[in-house]
């Protein structure tokens, strides 16, 4: 087949060539080169595909339906022939369909389903760079096909912007077009502008209409909302103004891509799938607001929530580029060159920072539960994966040993997040199956009624149904539009017909519940819209929403913020369903508000107590787990180190330091004692409860355990507690936990005619001494005493010896009988 007059012409040989010789092939091209809409129907005959089909990837509905129509354009056909269109509930194929466009959850379906993905020769996966969670997924699992049940399936990774190690990460030769992109001239702002993007937005593109008399001009916005705020400040302009975004009708999509059937210039607001995944021929000016709107997934809470951040390099270079595929164009960046100097470089894969429940859930489909048994080029975080199973585990989508349980096969089948798979699998079974469409495709759809419309999610439901009557009511029509789509296809898979009575709040909290196990809730004391979620986070409804009189609460949409979290729709929940829900556990805690062991056994859903009953026999090992958190949370000060239980670390610690060859010293330090406090800590806690308990105990015996034969004879020979000095005096040595020298306090009368500095550590280490006046006061501090005998010693005993004549100063120290008392009186 002859590929029109297209920059990826020029590499067709050389990625046929690639194709035929290597299993995984890599191909950079810029936008706009024909990657995407002409490279598959030139790739249909090669004798290595022997008559069978190809998959083509789109990260995007929108995408994928326009490449398809660009592709069957091209053979001069309808999609559903030759050329062929799968994304969710819409399949547009026929036994003629020889090139599927699909959307990335398609082809995951498919390959579950089919591993061997019979049929296929050649699996594209486009618009690699974004590096979606879905895309990381398709590629693992088409590598371990390829490795175990498929040599001969091909698979070709196709990029606009590249990075440059993927080829050798892949182990695949690269493939480059160079494209044939026009200059695209880039206007930076002086100073970041202020107010709203769509504000900024609206007046460039006025600005631009102006200057640039010729071509369409299309704009980036982060989302709907902006999309619409530029829509009303942009009335009246002499030119089409046209929304494009994924929720729009199909229709509405074509009209945005396609140049306009009248001749009309046209503005386009876009979100940043108009990034590289569609063409939009005629666009010769680009306006970039500098903003996107993503997912991003906190595995603290579990929560996803839509964040606006600023576009990052790579993205900004695609968007300017869109300018420059026809003509020379023009680019204008809503931002400084300072700024822009300043932001990421790229965007960081989607696997290290996204919610894997749906991944987790498909490995385990698979039958690979660890994924580190896949080759991925990123690995997804082992916190993250342990935090979805958990999740999945509530859904009973796993079993104990992480498998894929017959309940977790059925959620696969619904194309949706396990969450909502759940709530639609479950929901029908208790034979409220029409209701669960409508919630979960409220829960998946914007809000109809937006801000300022109560929380309650029941109050949607209840706008939906009444626009489903006909009744004029609340509600935005797009939405509820959107919405009412979306609820008629989660019928027809369910295989039940659409209500539209007035719902049972109770039932719509059933089903949240069921999508959000860990976020039934229950009203705190003394009320005021304040709740405790399963999961253990505190939460509070906006003042005065008519749920906050509400004993329980299934809450579906929450801002978990950095403390107590903000609930935005949520719906009352049944105490009943909590009850059902409740198990009996035996509880020991720590309350560091009392300072007291809090034993008892409690009916709980998660963090939530439905009942409580002291419990009596406590067993030791669980006071022992639960005191030992206590003191790791609180520090070792709830604990009372006696001098002597102090003098004993001392002494071990600094032996460890003297002879480090001597491995068999224990560690005594704060962060091994509070690391091992079950071993040494445990025995001596028997019958403690309070935190007074804890400040009563002897830790003396329980460190001194933690020295095995022959250790404690060989501290005291190394390190002893005392030294008996020239006077007969014992006296006490202060040990350091650094290791620096002991300290000896005593009085220099004590010490007459001693030459040498006592010694510890077998006569390696010498003591620090500490010269006491007869008053106890520090006059000299020395590690060399025979220096202080021989000079500085006559100057104290000048200065001293008036101060204290009853004690001797003599002449000469060296042959003076040492001594603790005072002169004989004569």
């Amino acid at each position: 087949m002859t590929l029109p007059d297209l920059p990826i012409s020029e590499v067709l040989p050389e990625v046929r060539a690639a194709l035929e010789r290597h299993p995984l092939v890599v191909l950079q091209a810029p936008p706009g080169a024909g990657k995407s809409t002409s490279l598959p129907l030139a790739l249909l005959d090669e004798p290595w595909l022997a008559g069978q089909s190809i998959v083509l990837l789109q990260p995007r509905r929108v995408a994928a339906r326009a490449v398809a129509a660009r592709l069957a354009e091209g053979l001069g056909e309808e999609v559903g022939g030759t050329v062929g269109l799968r994304v969710r509930f819409e399949s547009r194929v026929s036994p003629r369909t020889r090139i599927e466009v699909v959307t990335e959850g398609i082809l995951t379906r498919r390959l579950q389903r089919d591993p061997e993905l019979t049929g296929v020769g050649l699996v594209i996966l486009d618009e690699f760079h974004e590096r979606s969670l879905n895309a990381d997924l398709a590629l693992a699992l088409l590598r371990e096909v390829q490795g175990a049940l498929r040599d001969d399936l091909r698979v070709l990774v196709m990029s606009a912007t590249l990075d440059p190690a993927l080829p050798g990460r892949l182990d695949a030769p690269l493939v480059r077009s160079a494209g044939r992109a026009y200059p695209v001239e880039v206007h930076y702002l002086p100073t970041d502008p202020a107010g709203r993007v769509e504000d900024a937005v609206a007046r460039a593109v006025r600005e631009a209409l102006a200057t640039h008399p010729e071509g369409d001009i299309l704009a980036f916005l982060p989302g709907v909302r902006e999309i619409r705020g530029a829509l009303a400040a942009l009335s009246g302009v002499d030119a089409l103004v046209l929304p494009l975004y994924g929720d729009l009708p199909l229709a509405e999509q074509r009209r945005a891509i396609l140049p306009d059937p009248g001749g009309r210039r046209k503005v386009v607001l876009s979100t940043s799938i108009a990034e590289t995944s569609l063409t939009l021929s005629g666009v010769r000016v680009v306006v970039d607001g500098g903003l996107s709107r993503t997912q991003r997934f906190d595995p603290g809470t579990g929560l996803t929530r839509m964040v606006t951040t600023r576009v990052t390099r790579d993205a900004a270079e695609q968007r300017a580029g869109r300018a420059g595929r026809t003509a020379p164009g023009t680019a204008y960046r809503l931002w400084s060159e300072r700024t822009h100097a300043a932001l990421p470089a790229a965007r960081p894969p989607e696997v290290l920072d996204a919610d894997l429940t749906p991944l987790t859930l498909e490995l385990a489909g698979w039958g690979t539960p660890d994924p580190a048994a896949l080759a991925w080029l990123d690995e997804p975080p082992a916190p993250r994966v342990q935090s979805a199973r958990a999740l999945l585990h509530d859904l009973d989508a796993l079993d104990a040993g992480d498998h894929i349980t017959p309940r977790g096969s059925a959620l696969l089948e619904l194309p949706t997040h396990p969450r909502l798979a759940h709530l639609l699998h479950d929901g029908t079974a208790l034979g409220l199956g029409p209701l669960a469409a409508d919630v979960a495709a409220l829960l998946e759809e914007r809000d109809p009624l937006g801000a300022g419309a109560g929380t309650d999610l029941t109050d949607r439901v209840a706008a939906l149904r009444a626009w489903r009557r006909g009744e004029r009511g609340t509600g935005e029509v797009a939405v509820l539009e959107r919405v009412e789509r979306l609820s008629r296809q989660w019928c027809k898979l369910l295989n039940v017909h659409r209500d539209d009575t007035p719902p049972d709040p109770f039932a719509v909290g059933q089903l949240v519940a069921l999508a959000y196990p860990e976020r039934a809730a229950l009203a705190r004391e003394g009320g005021g819209g304040r709740f405790l979620l399963a999961g253990g986070q505190g939460a509070r409804l906006p003042e005065g929403d008519v749920l906050a009189a509400s004993p329980a609460l299934a809450v579906a949409h929450l801002d978990a913020g950095t403390g107590e979290g903000r609930i935005y729709l949520a719906a009352p929940l049944d105490p009943a369903i909590l009850e059902a829900r409740a198990e009996w556990r035996g509880t020991v805690r720590w309350d560091a508000r009392s300072g007291t062991l809090v034993a008892q056994r409690e009916r709980r859903v998660g963090a939530l107590v439905l009942e409580a009953r002291p419990l009596r026999d406590l067993l030791h090992a669980a006071r022992v787990e639960a005191l030992a958190g206590a003191i790791r949370a609180e520090g070792l000060h709830l604990l009372t180190f006696s001098p002597e239980a102090e003098n004993l670390r001392a002494r071990v610690q600094s032996l460890r330091r003297w002879r480090p060859d001597e491995t068999e010293w224990p560690d005594l330090s704060d962060a091994a004692l509070l690391a091992m406090l079950e071993d040494w800590l445990g025995p001596s806690l028997e019958g403690v409860r309070t935190r007074e308990d804890l400040k009563r105990l002897n830790l003396l015996p329980a460190l001194q355990a933690l020295l095995p034969w022959p250790l404690p004879p060989r501290l005291d020979d190394l390190a002893p507690t005392h030294l008996t000095v020239p006077s007969g005096s014992r006296v006490r040595l202060q040990y350091q936990p650094d290791g620096s020298a002991p300290i000896l306090a005593v009085k220099l009368q004590e010490l007459f005619g001693l030459a040498d500095t006592p010694t510890v550590n077998g006569g390696r280490t010498p003591v620090l001494l500490h010269l006491l006046s007869p008053a106890g006061r520090p006059v000299q501090v020395t590690q060399d005493l025979r220096s202080f005998w021989n000079s500085s010693y006559f100057e104290v005993r000048k200065d001293l010896r008036g101060r204290y004549p009853k004690h001797p100063w003599p002449d000469d120290p060296w042959t003076h009988a040492p001594t603790r008392h005072v002169k004989k009186r004569l």
